[in-house]
């Protein structure tokens, strides 16, 4: 059995949106490095500024 960690041992990012931390989920272990945004809100705010600035 692996060890626990505590949330607040756990990587961390800056969201490039909203410029919050969130933390590694266990859903995102495979493809962490790729994950840019916090949320879907996030990233589809993204999106849609990136079609604003074309």
């Amino acid at each position: 059995m692996p060890k626990m960690r505590r949330k607040g041992d756990l990587p961390q990012k800056v969201c490039p949106v909203c410029h919050r931390p969130f933390a590694w989920r266990k859903a995102w272990a495979k493809v962490w490095d790729e994950v840019r945004y916090c949320s879907d809100r996030c990233r589809a705010e993204a999106k849609q500024a990136r079609r604003t600035e074309t």
